[in-house]
Parts: structure tokens; C-alpha cells; sequence
């Protein structure tokens, strides 16, 4: 549960290390071709295309140009063995997933009729919101993608191309109340009944979820395994509860074995013994799916530092369960960045100064920070759950005993950053920002503050603090608040340091200007600019923006009598204005210190009424006021990514090399994805 996602763009206007910004507008749309690597920024075309809510960018990879032949081929397997297992990602969303995408692109490929016209044009729409949210569900709003196109036009198209659908499928697509949300995190309304994501059986119930883990649990001599991490819980005939497991001979199997083939290739050009021990070890917990396994992976993952070549690949972040067992499927690989890594090393290096020095309660910091490793890589290709929306960091291992006991592993997806600030402008900033001073400092400041944000969030957040003697896990103790409240502790940490002289002084920022345009960013878009994701009458549901959410309210109400944040109205608009920059960071530090208590001491009533309280309810008359402004501003809320591709080099049968290439279609990768990796629907 450790990732950081940016949506919609600029890093100079990142409201912060997970937020949006300025976009092109679709007006600025160009045409743009497949290019070889050597291109400079100012060649090379970042932006593709606008649908809907969201913008498609291209990401450049300069790193894979400096890597050995070997290390090129390394890179090309792991990326095989992430687009092998792609499937798996879009069956775990909900379980129809799979027959509707096949249903839409038979009709993409096959359809011979007018390709033009209101309901055409609205069916692709509606196919590429499919395929960036890997199935009919928001892919942060959790909310049903509703078709603009008629079922007449539907059955229509059906005809015409001899494809078949079954009922439940059909009135999956367009009966709005039928599996309504991917992720419901009401406790109110059921969070296993009210969710639609296929990790649970229809007709198991969170009672059943909570007894059949407890216990496994009770039964099983090594409690700090993650249950449940690797499978689906279904009820046999009998009303029984079963887990079937995902590994080469259970569920998933046939994506599974393909998973299986591309990592044992990649272990036999991997960098080190090291790299190719730990992958030898993830085919052993594929093959088996034992999960005593994963954890003897992660162990000798995380210890695997040397080597200019990473990847993040399995059943990893478990957000997109309610009940937060079951990890969802996804691939990144990564190159280091060079320079931008040498440049970073002063955190890792700091981390135990930033944790003696932060404001928790003595008996909650660790007396000895092991293991963090800090670096910024470029992304050679995504698959499963981190695409086509990606995270701009991540911090892994999950497991928590690892991590205080081997250490972890922190990246910053640095050319994904990159990707987002060459397509962005800066409209979002001039229509929301207090002043002109406040654009000024953001437009000088903001591309650094986002990126040591995102550093701090990772590096020193995630791996800060530790639990109470005899207090569980936070999934068993803070249940469906868990991730929330890890994101904002890890947040607040970041919050906290960035402002702070030690920054300075490490030469890691060149004052404390930086820290302010920080503050102005994630203040601003924990109160204001991200309400624009949520539709007319939503509350708040998604992890990260209920985290934001409830960081910015916090810190606003318990500063009001001092004036530390000020709401301003003006000509008939809201504007945030900060004018206490050091006490709004010790209001950082004092929700960080009952965060952190929070956690540590397992306290499930006071967590969830931070997070109801603060994070969840959405304010109507502000909402619809960001909204009206948004709109006139024609700018896509969230955006993604076209991958690379990656392609052999032959000789002799052999592969001795590989190359790079940037497709400009988002279209044409989708139906080339389905077509060479659809191993769950041959």
C-alpha cells in the first residue's frame, strides 16, 4: 500500500506528490509518429491524444540507450514476463471484464459499417475508457463507466460482427445499478456486498471474509504471512468458503505459465546472482503460490540493491480490495536513473536523522532505520494494475515485518514525472491560485518541491514509525481505513521535512521557498482542485484523495482561530491563502504525531473518525464551483500512458540484443496487447 499516483500533469503544479495539475488543452492535440530514442525533449511529441476525462502521454526512456546489450535484454524479458500476466489485472477488476473487452474490440476489428457519427464516436469513447481503467470501472473513481451510446446501436454492432455476449455481461454495461462500484469503502453499505471487484464471490459476506482469514490465521504457526494476498475466496456447493489460488496450476494458470516462461529468461541474463537468485525464487512462489514464499522473495528482493536494472512484479497493492487481503497484478520495470539517483542519495543516507527528528511519541520511532534504499528510475514499460494510469513512486516491500527487519525499496518514477511536465501548462495554477506571488513560487519552486515530496513520502514516510508491542497488523486493526491513513502519515511526514532547514542545508533544496510553494500546492488541492474527479453529489472514496482530503481540513480547522489558512472570496470565487507557513507546519506535526499514535496503537474508532470526518465529505456549493471552473478550463482530470515497445534483437536464434521504439496509438496498443497476450480468453 505504498504508492504515490499523479493525475493529470504538470509536477511544477502538483497539488502534491500524488496530484493534479495543469494540462494541455485538447486543442493542442498534434499528430505524432513512431520514433527511435536519441530524440531530444523538445523533438519528441509527450502528448497523443484526449478522450473523456483523460489525456494519453508517451514517456521517453534515455537510460536504455547506456545499458549494456545484456542489460538491454534484461530489460526486454521483464517487460515480456509484466505484459504476459495483463490479463489477470482486468479478471480481478470484475468478473466480466474479459468477455465485454473481447465483445468491443471484435467490433473494432471487424465492424465493416460507417465508422463516423454520434453513437460511433461515443462507442471508442467508451472502448478506450475501458482499456485504461482495465474494465467497466473507473479506474480512480471506482464508479460504473456508463455507455453514451444506445443498446439498439449495441445490438447493432453485435449483429454486424457476429459477436456474442452473455445477459449478466450485457447488463453489466448498461444497467447503471447492477455491480454499480468496483470499490465501495462504506462500512455502512457492506464493503464486500457493495463492491463489484472479483475477489469474492457473489453472495460472501465481509462476516464470512473476517471468520475465514481469522481463522487461517489462528491455524497457521507463521502469523506475519499476507493472507489471502494470491487468490479469489469462493463458497462450494456445500456453503463452504475455499480460496482458489492464483499460480501455474490454479487460477490464472495459463497467464500464469507465461509469467513463468519471460522471468526465467530474464534470470539467466539478470545483472547479478543476486537479481537472478530472487527471480528464480518469485518463479518458485508462481509455480507454487505459496505465500511463505513471497515473503522469502520480497526478503531477497529488497537485499538485491546492486545492478542499474529493477522491476516490481506480482499480487502486490492490495487497494483495490475492501477488505485489503488480496494484491492486485502489475509489472514495472525500471533503469536507474543516473544523474537524478546520485543526486537523491542524501535522503537515504539521512533517514535515521529525519527519524529521530520527527514528532512522534518516543515509544513509536524506530531506534534503528535498516535497509531504505532511495532511487530515481526511468520506466521501460508497465503492465497489469500500473497501466495505462501509473504511479509516479513506490515504496515495497508491503510487509511490514520486512521492512523494519531487511529494509525497503523507494523509486521515483522519474521519467514519468518528466512526461507530465513536458505536456502540462500552467492554466489550473492561474485560475486557482490565490496570487500572484503564490504562481510565481510555484512556477519556480514547484517542479523541485513535487519532486522532493515525493522523495520524502517514500523514503522517510513509508518506512518511519512502528507499532505497539502486541498491536496487529493495521489491515486487522484500522481495517478499511488502513491505507488511508498510512498515506497520510507517510504525506504529513514529507510535509513536515520540507520545510525544514534541513532540506537546506543538505543541499537538496536552495531554501525554504520551496517548502511554502509545497504548502500552497497540496493545500490547494486537498480542499479544492481534486473535488474535480468526484461527480455532482459523490462523496469522497479513493485512498489517496481521502487522504489529502482529510490532511488539508485537518490543518485548516485547527488553525481557523489564528488565521493560519484563509479562505478568501473573490469576485465570486474561493481561493485558499496561507499566512502562517511555520505554524501550518507544526499543525503538520501534530496530526503526523496522532497519525503515527493512531497506528501504532491500533486505534480503529479514532482513525476511522479522522478519516468521516475529514476526508470523505465533499462540501456541494464548493464542489460545484471547482467544477464550473474546471470546465471552462477544457482540462482532463487524469492521464496515461502509451508504453514503449521493446523488441528483440536475433542472432542465430538468439536474442543478443534489444531495441526501443515509442507507438503514438493508444488504439493500436490495446488491440496488439490483446491480441499477443490474451492468455485468459484463447
Amino acid at each position: 500500500m505504498k504508492k504515490v499516483i499523479l493525475f493529470g500533469a504538470a509536477v511544477a503544479l502538483m497539488m502534491s506528490s500524488c496530484s493534479p495539475a495543469s494540462e494541455k488543452s485538447e486543442e493542442e492535440n498534434t499528430d505524432t509518429t513512431v520514433v527511435q530514442d536519441g530524440e531530444s525533449n523538445d523533438e519528441f511529441e509527450f502528448y497523443s491524444e484526449r478522450f473523456a476525462d483523460i489525456k494519453i502521454l508517451r514517456y521517453r526512456v534515455p537510460s536504455f540507450e547506456k545499458l549494456t546489450a545484456q542489460q538491454r535484454v534484461y530489460v526486454y524479458y521483464l517487460t515480456k514476463a509484466g505484459l504476459a500476466g495483463r490479463d489477470m489485472i482486468w479478471d480481478q477488476n470484475y468478473r466480466h471484464n474479459l468477455e465485454i473487452r473481447s465483445v468491443l474490440e471484435n467490433i473494432v476489428n471487424n465492424f465493416e459499417g460507417p465508422r463516423e457519427g454520434e453513437q460511433w464516436e461515443a462507442f471508442m469513447t467508451y472502448t478506450k475508457r475501458v482499456w485504461f481503467s482495465n474494465g467497466i470501472h473507473h479506474h480512480y473513481g471506482m464508479h460504473k463507466i456508463l455507455p453514451g451510446f444506445e443498446e439498439a446501436y449495441f445490438d447493432g454492432l453485435l449483429q454486424a460482427t457476429g459477436a456474442e455476449i452473455s445477459d449478466e455481461a450485457l447488463r453489466a454495461i448498461f444497467d447503471p445499478e447492477y455491480d454499480a462500484k468496483k470499490v465501495n469503502l462504506d462500512p455502512d453499505k457492506g464493503l464486500v456486498k457493495g463492491s463489484a471487484v472479483n475477489f469474492y464471490d457473489p453472495g460472501v459476506t465481509e462476516a464470512e471474509v473476517d471468520a475465514y482469514y481469522a481463522a487461517l490465521k489462528q491455524a497457521t504457526e507463521d502469523k506475519r504471512v499476507s493472507f489471502g494476498l494470491n487468490s479469489k475466496l469462493v463458497k462450494t456447493e456445500d456453503g463452504t468458503l475455499k480460496e482458489e489460488v492464483y499460480h501455474a496450476d490454479g487460477m490464472y494458470g495459463p497467464a500464469i505459465q507465461q509469467v513463468i516462461y519471460w522471468l526465467d529468461k530474464a534470470a539467466g541474463v539478470a545483472e547479478t546472482e543476486e537479481q537472478a537468485a530472487a527471480l528464480r525464487k518469485l518463479i518458485e512462489y508462481y509455480q507454487t503460490g505459496d505465500l511463505k514464499v513471497w515473503d522469502e522473495y520480497n526478503v531477497m528482493w529488497v537485499e538485491a540493491t546492486k545492478g542499474d536494472i529493477d522491476y516490481i512484479q506480482g499480487f502486490v497493492e492490495v487497494y483495490n480490495d475492501p477488505k485489503g487481503y488480496k494484491g492486485s497484478y502489475e509489472s514495472i520495470v525500471e533503469i536507474k536513473d543516473f544523474d537524478a539517483s546520485e543526486r537523491m542519495k542524501m535522503l537515504e543516507e539521512n533517514v535515521q536523522w529525519f527519524e529521530d527528528n520527527a514528532p512522534l511519541l518516543p515509544e513509536h520511532k524506530k531506534e534503528n532505520v535498516v535497509g531504505v534504499t532511495y532511487k530515481v528510475v526511468q520506466v521501460a514499460g508497465e503492465a497489469g494494475d500500473a497501466s495505462p494510469s501509473t504511479p509516479i513512486g513506490v515504496n515495497l516491500p508491503n510487509a511490514n515485518w520486512i521492512r523494519v527487519e531487511h529494509g525497503s525499496k523507494s523509486v521515483s518514477l522519474g521519467n514519468i514525472v518528466e512526461a507530465y511536465n513536458e505536456a502540462a501548462g500552467g492554466t489550473m495554477l492561474n485560475e486557482f491560485a490565490h496570487d500572484q506571488e503564490e504562481i510565481d513560487r510555484v512556477m519556480q519552486y514547484g517542479n523541485l518541491a513535487s519532486k522532493l515530496h515525493t522523495a520524502l513520502h517514500e523514503v522517510v514516510g513509508h518506512a518511519s514509525g512502528q507499532i505497539e508491542p502486541g498491536v496487529g497488523t493495521p489491515k486487522e486493526t484500522l481495517k478499511s481505513y488502513s491505507s488511508t491513513l498510512e498515506e497520510a502519515r507517510a504525506d504529513l511526514v514529507a510535509l513536515y521535512y520540507i520545510y525544514d532547514q534541513k532540506m537546506v542545508d543538505l543541499g537538496l533544496m536552495p531554501n525554504l521557498e520551496v517548502g511554502m510553494a509545497e504548502y500552497d500546492q497540496y493545500i490547494l488541492n486537498g480542499l479544492m482542485t481534486q473535488l474535480r474527479r468526484i461527480e455532482p453529489g459523490q462523496q469522497i472514496e479513493e485512498s489517496h484523495m481521502r487522504n489529502r482530503q482529510l490532511v488539508a481540513a485537518w490543518v485548516y480547522e485547527k488553525g481557523l482561530a489564528e488565521n493560519v489558512i484563509e479562505q478568501v472570496q473573490r469576485d465570486g470565487k474561493t481561493y485558499y491563502n496561507i499566512n502562517d507557513y511555520q505554524r501550518l507546519r507544526e499543525l503538520f506535526g501534530d496530526l503526523l504525531r496522532e497519525i503515527q499514535r493512531i497506528k501504532s496503537q491500533g486505534d480503529y474508532e479514532a482513525g476511522k473518525n479522522l478519516v468521516e470526518n475529514y476526508g470523505v465529505k465533499v462540501n456541494q456549493d464548493l464542489h460545484g464551483e471547482v467544477l464550473e471552473r474546471s470546465e471552462s478550463l477544457n482540462l482532463a482530470p487524469y492521464s496515461g500512458f502509451i508504453n514503449p515497445v521493446i523488441l528483440p534483437v536475433m542472432e542465430d536464434g538468439e536474442v543478443i540484443d534489444a531495441t526501443i521504439t515509442y507507438p503514438d496509438d493508444f488504439t493500436e496498443q490495446m488491440l496488439m496487447y490483446s491480441k499477443e497476450y490474451g492468455f485468459l480468453t484463447k
